[in-house]
C-alpha cells in the first residue's frame, strides 16, 4: 500500500516444497559440514588435538590420493585440447581412441551437447563391454543410456516408477543399510520407503524371507513396484551369490516387481570365494521365462573401481524388457537435461573400451589397474583385521565394494545422553569422534540399520600409512569412549 513493496519473501521454508524438507543425505550431512567448520579453524590456528581432519566418510577415490589411469587421463587431455594431437608426447592408441570420440562430437569438440541418450559410439561400445562382461548375452545400444554417473540413471529410473496416492502410492523396496541416495530420491519424489534389512549376522546377505515379510507388510498401505539391489554392497561391502541374485529375480517375477540393480561396484571385489554377477548375465542364465519378462534396469559409473574418477560425472543405465511406450518416455524425460557431461561420456567409453593386448598402452594399463584393486584388497582386510581387535566392535569381512560398516557397542549412558540431545546414539559416537581426533566417519543411522544396533561406515580408501592411523585413532578413541560412559 502507498507505493511501499512487501517485503515478505515468496519463498519461505513454509512455502517451500515440502518434500524437500524430507530430504536427508547422511555422506555430507552434519559431521561432514562440522569436519569443514574444523578445517577452517585449524586453518585459523585453533589449537586441536590434531593436526587435520581425515575424511572417511566418502568413497573418493582420488580426494583419498588414489592415481588416475594414465591412459584415461590422456586421452582425455588429447579430447579437451586437440592440438595435443599433433605432438609426439602421447602414444597412438591413445591418439586413436581421442580421434574417434571427438569424431563422434559436434564440431569435433567435448564442449558441444551431445544426443540426450548419449554419444552413439559410445553406447555402442557400452553394448559390446555389457557382452563381452556377460558371456555373450546380446545388448542393444538402444537400451544404453548414458548418464551423470550412476546416481542420474537411478533417479530417472524412480521418476518413471512414482505414481499414484494413499493405499496406490509406489513403494520402492531398499535395502537397509542402503546408499542414502535412494532415501533421499524417494522423500524427493514423495514414494514410499520400504525396507528390507540385510542379515548382519551372515555378512550382509539378502533373506528371502525377509523379502517376503517386507513386501506382504507394505502392500498393506502402498504399491509396491520396485526392488532395488546394491551389489557389491554400500555400505556394507558384501558380495551377493549367484544363488542370492537367482533368488531375487524369481522373487520379483512372481511379485511382479521392477529390478533396479545398483552394480557400480562391480570390479572391487576382494574375497576368496566371492564373484561379481550381473543382473542382467543371471536373468538370461535362468531362461526365457524370467528373461523375456522381468523388467530390469542396471548401472555403472565412472566413479568406483579402479577408475576413482568422481568428477567427470560418467555413467550408463541398460533397461531391460522395458515397455515401448514408456521407453519413449524416458527418451523425452532425458532429453530435457539435454545431455550428460561430453567428457563424462569420454571417460565411460575408455573404460568400456580399454587398451587391448597389442596396443602401446596395454602393459601399463593392467599394471596400473591391478595395482589399484590389488592395493584396495589389502586394505579391506587390513581394515576388517584391525577393527575385529577392539572390544565392542564387531566388523563383519569387506568382500567388496570401498567401504566397512562395523557395529560398534555403545555404554547405555552415551546413548541417554544422545537421546537428551536430540542425536542417535551412533552421531552422538562419530561427532565426539570427529571433535577429538579429526577423523570423519558417517554413522549408520545415516544408512538406517536395525533398532538397537549402531554402526559406522567407513572408507578403505586412504593411503595404507593414513589408513593404519586412522584405525589406531578409531581403536584408542572407541576403549576411552567406553571407560568414559561406562
Amino acid at each position: 500500500m502507498n507505493g511501499v513493496f512487501s517485503r515478505d519473501k515468496v519463498l519461505t521454508i513454509d512455502t517451500m516444497n515440502p518434500t524437500v524438507k524430507n530430504v536427508e543425505y547422511a555422506v555430507r550431512g552434519p559431521i561432514v559440514q562440522r569436519a569443514i567448520q574444523i578445517e577452517k579453524e585449524l586453518r585459523e590456528g585453533v589449537k586441536k588435538p590434531f593436526t587435520e581432519v581425515i575424511k572417511a566418510n566418502i568413497g573418493d577415490a582420488h580426494a583419498m590420493g588414489q592415481q588416475p589411469i594414465t591412459f584415461f587421463r590422456q586421452v582425455l587431455a588429447l579430447c579437451s585440447y586437440p592440438e595435443l594431437l599433433n605432438e609426439n608426447m602421447f602414444p597412438e592408441d591413445a591418439k586413436n581412441r581421442a580421434r574417434r570420440i571427438l569424431q563422434a562430437c559436434g564440431g569435433g569438440s567435448v564442449g558441444a551437447y551431445s544426443a540426450s541418450q548419449g554419444i552413439d559410439c559410445v553406447r555402442q561400445d557400452v553394448a559390446r563391454y555389457i557382452e563381452r562382461r556377460d558371456g555373450g548375452v546380446p545388448c542393444d545400444p538402444d537400451n544404453v543410456y548414458l548418464t551423470t554417473g550412476a546416481s542420474d540413471g537411478i533417479v530417472t529410473m524412480l521418476k518413471l516408477l512414482v505414481c499414484g496416492e494413499g493405499a496406490s502410492r509406489t513403494g520402492v523396496m531398499i535395502s537397509i543399510p542402503q546408499y542414502p541416495l535412494y532415501s533421499a530420491a524417494l522423500a524427493e519424489l514423495g514414494a514410499v520407503q520400504v525396507n528390507y534389512y540385510l542379515n548382519e549376522e551372515k555378512c550382509w546377505s539378502m533373506d528371502l524371507s525377509e523379502l517376503e515379510r517386507s513386501l506382504a507388510e507394505a502392500r498393506k498401505h502402498c504399491n509396491p513396484k520396485a526392488l532395488c539391489i546394491i551389489n557389491p554392497g554400500n555400505p556394507t561391502g558384501q558380495v551377493q551369490s549367484r544363488q542370492c541374485i537367482e533368488d531375487v529375480i524369481r522373487f520379483a517375477a512372481k511379485e511382479r516387481l521392477f529390478l533396479m540393480a545398483d552394480e557400480v561396484y562391480q570390479d572391487n571385489v576382494y574375497a576368496e570365494g566371492c564373484q561379481f554377477h550381473s543382473f542382467k548375465k543371471v536373468l538370461f542364465e535362468l531362461g526365457p521365462e524370467y528373461s523375456d519378462n522381468v523388467e530390469l534396469a542396471s548401472f555403472h559409473s565412472t566413479s568406483k573401481c579402479y577408475m576413482g574418477e568422481c568428477g567427470f560425472r560418467g555413467g550408463y543405465m541398460e533397461v531391460i524388457n522395458m515397455d515401448p511406450e514408456v521407453q519413449a518416455q524416458l527418451s523425452k524425460l532425458v532429453s530435457v537435461r539435454l545431455c550428460p557431461p561430453v567428457p563424462g561420456q569420454a571417460l565411460m567409453d575408455l573404460v568400456v573400451n580399454s587398451p587391448q593386448p597389442g596396443e602401446p598402452s596395454h602393459t601399463t594399463f593392467m599394471k596400473e589397474r591391478t595395482a589399484t584393486l590389488s592395493l584396495l584388497a589389502e586394505k579391506a582386510k587390513l581394515t576388517e583385521q584391525i577393527l575385529n581387535t577392539v572390544p565392542g566392535i564387531t566388523c563383519n569381512p569387506v568382500q567388496g565394494a570401498m567401504y566397512s560398516f562395523p557395529n560398534i557397542s555403545l555404554p547405555e549412558k552415551s546413548i541417554k545422553e544422545a537421546k537428551a540431545l536430540g542425536q542417535a546414539p551412533d552421531m552422538f559416537y562419530c561427532m565426539k569422534l570427529l571433535e577429538e581426533t579429526g577423523i570423519c566417519l558417517v554413522p549408520g543411522s545415516g544408512f538406517g540399520q536395525k533398532d538397537g544396533t549402531y554402526h559406522f561406515r567407513m572408507t578403505i580408501l586412504p593411503p595404507t600409512d593414513k589408513l593404519k592411523i586412522l584405525l589406531a585413532k578409531v581403536k584408542e578413541f572407541h576403549q576411552k569412549f567406553t571407560q568414559q560412559y561406562s
